[in-house]
């Protein structure tokens, strides 16, 4: 199973199925055709992740050759315990987010669900790629899919607006990602992308503070960290619940700090904890209070979304164990919880048309199952006991009270926020009296959106049920990314 270039057919599939559906000479084998391959990049991507030996600290599975001379660049993929369970629940969203499409999406389906496995083959090279020029493109490579899914497919009047608005963010959040990769590349005898390499041959201090806040600002973009943040609310209000689901529930932000921007920097970042730390409290309170004022469920989504992912840089901030370990649980419950919630979110526009609060309420009473699973999603979000956000949220507090006492108290004070919003906004929207005759006419949860429902929150309660399945299988490669700080 070593010799086989299983990460290459963990991104080539869809890819390759992506060019194959624009080939199909009728638009009514599109949706089959795209369920059948992402259901297969599942399997493929449950066999890669049970492959990886959770003790260990290096990158498995590795497939290395040279790609640009010249430049010393290499098709380098590699994958770890940090994340390789990224790859089986990263597929998993993509196969909801298909289901989810499945009556929504008439005009045009073929090129519809192409960009989907597009987006999700690229997707795919962001976790695996060790080459930081071949990061880059896969990274840049997403602009493409996620351009067209929101300014064709978008349910919102401003659409093209919304789709110029985030890839001229991205390619802005592009340029000092690019020149931080450069600088580290370039301060050796002759350039050098490779990952390994580089964290093998540290860089000077001086150099270190440059590339860091370079890597920072490229990544805090797409995170998106607080004033980086206002593509995702537009995104959520004006792009099909699939993409917003997608946007909400991958962090690839976040990841690339993990990944990159701090291993590659090790020294500045741990000067530079309380910066982290700061961004990550900021996040949590604005995030929180932003989402509080929402008359609208999809942007409530998106800045719960933000002050979530301010729990994550709190975790890194704190260069511990314990904050690596709960910020990357956390941002594996993001694709369960956060990608399943807007999901839902999405099922009810579909039907009602609208998830603005003056055209909700009552929605329990019809539709009792969207009700259910949504509830578990957002609880979920907030770290209930029982729930897979529960652990996250537990260790970063833990690794955050030993270093920023006061950041954790912040932290507190967003979470009980949290359960302010989600918890009014479910009340006023799902139960009590049905105030809107097209909320009286829902039908609940077909099978099709049942079983991502149900999946999903089968999964939110196993992993919270039993978090050492995850913890156990993260730990190897934390302590190998702890080691390499210094640490």
């Amino acid at each position: 199973m070593n010799g086989l270039p299983l990460l290459s057919a963990l991104i080539g599939l869809p890819l390759l199925g992506a060019l194959l559906l624009v080939l199909l000479p009728a638009d009514r084998h599109a949706r089959g055709a795209a369920l059948g391959l992402a259901i297969a990049e599942l399997g493929l991507a449950l066999a890669v992740a049970g492959g990886v030996d959770s003790h260990a600290a290096g990158f498995q599975l590795v497939e290395k050759m040279v790609w640009i001379p010249s430049l010393n660049a290499h098709y380098h993929l590699g994958i770890d315990g940090l994340s390789a369970l990224f790859l089986p629940l990263t597929a998993l969203l993509f196969v909801a987010t298909t289901l989810a499409s499945w009556t929504g999406v008439r005009t045009m389906p073929r090129l519809y669900f192409a960009l989907l496995l597009l987006l999700e083959g690229v997707t795919m090279g962001i976790f695996c790629a060790l080459d930081t020029l071949l990061f880059f493109l896969f990274w840049e490579l997403t602009l493409v899919p996620v351009y067209f899914l929101v300014s064709l497919w978008g349910v919102g009047p401003h659409r093209r607006y919304a789709a110029v608005k985030y890839t001229l963010m991205m390619l802005g959040g592009g340029v000092p990602l690019l020149f931080g990769f450069l600088l580290a590349a370039f301060r050796h005898a002759e350039p050098v992308f490779d990952l390994p390499t580089l964290l093998a041959q540290p860089l000077p201090a001086e150099a270190q503070l440059a590339v860091f806040l370079l890597l920072l600002v490229g990544f805090a973009v797409k995170t998106p960290v607080f004033p980086l943040h206002t593509w995702l609310p537009t995104i959520a209000m004006e792009g099909p619940a699939a993409v917003a689901a997608v946007m909400t529930g991958l962090k690839l932000g976040a990841y690339g700090m993990i990944r990159f921007a701090i291993p590659l920097a090790p020294q500045a970042a741990q000067d530079l904890h309380w910066l982290l730390a700061g961004m990550g409290v900021v996040g949590i309170l604005y995030g929180a209070l932003a989402a509080l004022a929402q008359t609208n469920l999809r942007r409530l989504l998106a800045f719960s979304s933000i002050s979530h992912v301010g729990m994550v840089l709190l975790g890194l901030s704190t260069f511990t164990i314990q904050g690596l370990q709960g910020a990357v649980f956390q941002l594996l419950n993001f694709t369960i919880a956060a990608g399943g919630a807007f999901l839902i979110a999405g099922f009810v526009h579909h039907r009602i048309g609208s998830t603005d609060l003056a055209h909700l309420g009552g929605v329990a009473s019809r539709m009792p199952m969207a009700a259910t699973f949504f509830l578990l999603l957002g609880l979920a979000g907030m770290g209930v006991p029982l729930t897979s956000g529960f652990a996250a949220e537990h260790l970063i507090l833990l690794g955050t009270l030993a270093s920023h006492k006061g950041a954790a108290l912040a932290a507190l004070g967003g979470a009980i926020l949290g359960a302010a919003y989600f918890l009014g906004f479910y009340r006023q929207a799902f139960l009590g009296p049905v105030r809107n005759v097209a909320v009286d006419d829902c039908l609940d949860l077909q099978p099709r959106e049942l079983v991502i429902a149900v999946v999903l929150g089968l999964l939110v309660l196993a992993v919270g049920l039993y978090p050492a399945a995850v913890l156990d299988f993260t730990r190897g490669a934390a302590e190998g990314w702890m080691s390499g700080l210094g640490r």
